[in-house]
């Protein structure tokens, strides 16, 4: 009650004015309005393909109306409950999707295994988290106690995160190819192989542009989704006017009762095809970074969900009366005077919605780099007003072979639809158990609503599950091969990287230990700067005491470097870069902290920003209570000094040696770890360093 007086007396004092609530609802129907060319592109054109996924066998009437039924509470339930009510809340600092659950779980518990962890004591950014200190559920202390069990939570985010961007490969497949399909109608003379060729074509043009962004057109894509949302619910009314006007009366559940009843093991195999109706309902929670709950909602309830709704009636309406035409659902539904029309729209919403997962799968690639659990690829940003729209040249060119093979191999709409079944239905599982776990450890939901929820949306994803994977052979095995591939190529990178972190912290060298090195006589101070970089904070590399061993010497002024990627979507920039000086002159510590939303390099020069931090820092965070500005000013100068003398950049190449009392585990994950290390990008690029300035140190480090 007093949290509630409270909370009446805030508003009291401060009433917002009437012009800025007028502002406000402009910016959020502004925001909802983009959301249509964003957000839903592949929810809003599932009705392409739809019912030429199903494998119907001379269906009846009542078929029609339990599929309608099942597709009517499968949107309601998921996409509306699920995803637009329950999951939109479980944000992490504005940013969704399957990965920010888990990081939400490592940040206000003490469950997390990613190498960001070790700062939270050091950075300002997280001593304001709340961290889970209160009486933990038991639930939680099970996960803190058991490594199997964090291991096992944290494979089963990369499988999510995986599967998503498996759905960045069959989106534009799918999509295309069952626009292109139209042409088949009115022109009997085109083949199917024509259009599967067709389809490729326009895929690899629309790969081909991605490295020139989407700035230039972005601004189509909007309209193109929202003339798509208002025509085909149009002519959805239309063909329920036309065809069988008591369509509704499908909405009673009984239908789905009676339609499992008659068909049993065969209306259950069904489902394979039905799960598709929701596709693209996770992008309602993964794209929560680029929009806001209230704008997404409003999007979805008042134009995505009706229109939904009125179009899979429509479809199913002109089905009962021409229940052979299933295998062109879509465009056999459409009037003759609008056919060419709906052409156009529907196949300019295919690429907008194979742009819109093709960018989600960018921004996940972008954020598994900077997260340290993805070997490092390119990643370049199209845009300098956005910074959330970024490129990867090296998973652009994968994509597109991947989606042209999907195409020409398994150009059955139906296999296609197979592979699409598996990543709905298994993201939607994914995220029901993470999502169960944030109630149960975070929000602290009643046990009767976690239970209610988890009972309901597991029981039935799960029955979805198993309808899809008697597809396996029939297509379904092309993301869940995909989808394990990108996993394990996340595992085994994040364990090598794991383990490196152990052993440095395990070997590192202290500063009294730095100075005894120095103290040396044959160890000289040579001019110069040079950036050091670490992956640890509490303590010194073990590769310095290689580098100094063998090298005989240290710059005279010395920066240990470590780039810090923190389990936040954003690090403010005043936090960006965090300055420690050390007792040994010349010697400082550096850290560099991102989240893993922002962007990885730095606009103006690296090494001139993280210079003026330390000059700032030499100046304000003097020991003495009345500094000395002759020595401060002394200390400035010999930095000037080093800087015009030169900057090197010295990192370890390090190798882990596997003898032969590793365990098999081992050899595999850290064999396999190598080959990518090997085969990888270098993380200095994207502080832009010159080449002329790298310095590497090979060690080999003991696994």
């Amino acid at each position: 009650m007093s949290n509630g007086v409270v909370l009446n007396l805030h508003f009291a004092a401060t009433p917002p004015s009437s012009q800025g609530k007028e502002k406000e609802i402009r910016e959020t129907l502004l925001l909802a309005y983009r959301t249509l060319g964003v957000v839903f592109g592949g929810l809003v054109t599932s009705p392409l393909y739809v019912y030429p996924s199903m494998p119907l066998n001379s269906p009846t009437e009542d078929d029609y109306l339990g599929i309608y039924s099942i597709m009517f509470w499968t949107l309601t339930l998921v996409a509306l409950v699920k995803y637009a009510t329950i999951a939109i809340h479980a944000d992490d600092h504005g940013e969704g999707g399957t990965f920010a659950l888990y990081s939400l779980l490592c940040r206000r518990l003490n469950i997390g295994i990613l190498p960001s962890n070790q700062v939270y004591s050091n950075s300002s950014t997280y001593s304001r988290i709340e961290r889970g200190v209160e009486a933990q559920s038991w639930l939680a202390k099970l996960f803190e106690r058991s490594i199997v069990a964090r291991r096992v939570l944290l494979f089963l985010a990369m499988l999510g995160t995986c599967m998503i961007i498996g759905d960045g490969i069959l989106t534009p497949a799918i999509s295309v190819l069952s626009a292109m399909d139209g042409l088949r109608a009115p022109f009997p003379s085109v083949s199917k192989s024509l259009v599967e060729a067709l389809s490729a074509i326009v895929l690899v043009v629309l790969f081909l542009l991605q490295k020139f962004g989407t700035s230039r057109v972005s601004f189509l894509f909007s309209p193109i989704m929202g003339a798509w949302t208002f025509c085909t619910p149009l002519v959805g009314i239309y063909s329920i006017i036309h065809h069988y006007p008591s369509i509704f009366k499908a909405i009673s559940p009984h239908y789905i009762f009676h339609f499992f009843w008659r068909n049993g093991k065969a209306g259950w195999l069904l489902l394979g095809g039905t799960v598709l109706c929701i596709t693209g309902s996770e992008a309602m929670f993964a794209d929560l970074g680029h929009f806001n709950q209230r704008s997404i909602q409003i999007a979805f309830l008042f134009t995505i969900y009706p229109s939904l709704v009125l179009t899979y009636a429509g479809q199913t309406a002109y089905l009962i009366k021409n229940p052979n035409d299933h295998d062109d659902g879509f465009y056999k539904f459409i009037p003759t005077s609008v056919y060419w029309p709906i052409f156009i729209i529907s196949t300019s919403a295919a690429v907008v919605a194979s742009q819109s997962l093709i960018s989600a799968t960018f921004s996940i690639i972008k954020q598994s780099v900077v997260l340290d659990y993805f070997p490092r690829v390119k990643v370049v940003h199209t845009s300098h007003s956005k910074e959330g729209e970024v490129y990867s040249p090296e998973v652009n060119y994968i994509l597109m072979v991947l989606c042209v093979a999907v195409i020409l191999i398994f150009g059955d709409g139906k296999d296609i639809g197979n592979a699409f079944g598996v990543v709905v239905s298994l993201v939607m599982l994914i995220t029901t158990i993470l999502l169960t776990l944030v109630m149960i450890m975070i929000w602290r939901t009643p046990v009767v609503l976690v239970t209610l929820y988890f009972v309901v949306f597991f029981i039935m994803e799960g029955v979805y599950v198993s309808a899809v994977f008697t597809k396996f052979s029939e297509g379904g095995w092309i993301p869940f091969a995909i989808s394990f591939v990108l996993a394990f190529i996340m595992f085994g990178w994040f364990y090598g990287r794991q383990r490196k972190i152990e052993y440095e912290i395990t070997q590192k060298i202290s500063f009294h230990r730095l100075e005894e090195l120095l103290a040396d006589p044959s160890v000289q101070r040579v001019p110069g700067i040079c950036f050091f970089y670490t992956n640890i904070q509490d303590g010194l590399t073990p590769i310095l005491g290689h580098y100094i061993k063998n090298m005989k010497s240290l710059h005279k002024v010395t920066i240990f470097t470590t780039l810090r990627y923190l389990l936040v979507p954003k690090v403010d920039p005043h936090e960006r870069i965090v300055i420690k000086k050390s007792n040994l002159e010349g010697v400082y510590g550096c850290v560099i902290q991102y989240g893993y939303a922002d962007a990885l390099h730095f606009e103006d020069d690296f090494v001139s920003q993280v210079i003026g931090s330390l000059i700032l820092h030499i100046k304000n965070c003097s020991g003495n209570a009345e500094p000395d500005s002759q020595e401060i000013e002394q200390e400035v100068s010999s930095l000037e000094e080093a800087r015009c003398a030169g900057v090197v950049h010295v990192r370890g190449k390090t190798r882990f040696y596997i003898g032969l009392n590793c365990g098999w585990f081992d050899k595999i994950m850290l064999g396999f770890y190598e080959f990518m290390h090997s085969n990888c990008r270098s993380g200095l690029p994207a502080l832009r360093v010159p080449l002329q300035q790298r310095i590497e140190v090979g060690m080999l480090y003991e696994a």
